[in-house]
């Protein structure tokens, strides 16, 4: 059996598959699980590129549930230890899996994810940390994280409600909340397109007020102002990409704000995100 899985959800987007499949495959560790899980395509050249693909690389096919719900089918299909969630248009350095594999070790408690190379619309190196604190407020960790499947299977998989995005928001918190350990290479090592027609802009960012607040009502008793200043005090030692008490303030105006205006605060501060700012620098 295969260490490790690398899983490729596809819904009518075969157009960048030759790049990020060819990175995994010049992946420095042999005998990786490549499978991919075809989430109802209804396009016919995807279907004819899925079709096409060499015996190695497995195919699953199932009716459309979603990103949340392609990726759940991959872990469940998955037959490595570790799998790693990879979409179609991003892709890997050589090295990625052999880094995260040392990194986590021998645990079935630790994950593990690189830097980013962001290109497309920004192109910026954006340092990650792993802070359960800020993670609470903002998604700070990229979704392609070398995840131990019985970690992923204790946690509860990705929310297949969560339809307009953030799902692995949702899932690298309840990560966070089940004790696991979070492991950064400190090196961009995963290649991210950044599309002003992808999900995260498209649909997430717009949606964000209505989606966190979905999250913390999963979380009642860890958004609670006793739990928050607890957490802030845990992790004030760890790396943070924003003020802990920055985080504190932004989650008080939430409660302040009707949903609306605290949507449009957002939008206004998100020309200002962390990825700008870098990209402008």
């Amino acid at each position: 059996m295969p260490d490790v899985s690398v899983v490729l959800p596809c819904f009518n987007a075969h157009v960048f598959l030759d790049r990020a499949l060819d990175s995994v495959k010049a992946q420095t560790v042999a005998d990786l699980e490549v499978l991919i899980v075809d989430d109802g395509s209804t396009d016919p050249d995807t279907i004819a590129y899925l079709d096409a693909l060499e015996p190695s690389i497995r195919v699953v096919r199932q009716e459309n549930r979603g990103l949340a719900g392609a990726r759940n089918r991959a872990f469940e299909e998955a037959r490595g230890r570790f799998v790693l969630p990879l979409d179609c248009d991003d892709w890997i350095a050589p090295d990625f899996v052999a880094k995260a594999l040392a990194a986590v070790g021998d645990s079935d408690n630790a994950f593990a994810f690189a830097w980013l190379d962001v290109f497309g619309d920004f192109s910026a190196v954006l340092r990650k940390n792993w802070n359960l604190y800020e993670q609470l407020f903002f998604n700070q960790l990229p979704y392609c994280m070398l995840i131990p499947k019985a970690l992923w299977a204790r946690v509860g998989g990705y929310d297949e409600t969560m339809r307009w995005g953030y799902e692995d928001w949702d899932f690298n918190i309840r990560l966070g909340l089940a004790g696991a350990e979070g492991h950064v290479i400190a090196e961009p090592l995963f290649h991210y397109y950044a599309s002003g027609g992808g999900m995260l802009q498209t649909l997430s960012n717009r949606r964000y007020a209505e989606l966190w607040a979905g999250i913390q009502a999963k979380h009642p008793e860890t958004y609670r102002l006793s739990s928050l200043l607890r957490l802030k005090k845990t992790w004030a030692g760890r790396p943070s990409t924003y003020p802990p008490s920055m985080l504190l303030v932004w989650w008080l105006t939430f409660r302040v704000l009707p949903r609306p205006a605290f949507q449009r605060l957002f939008d206004h501060f998100l020309r200002y995100s962390h990825v700008r700012r870098t990209a402008a620098a």
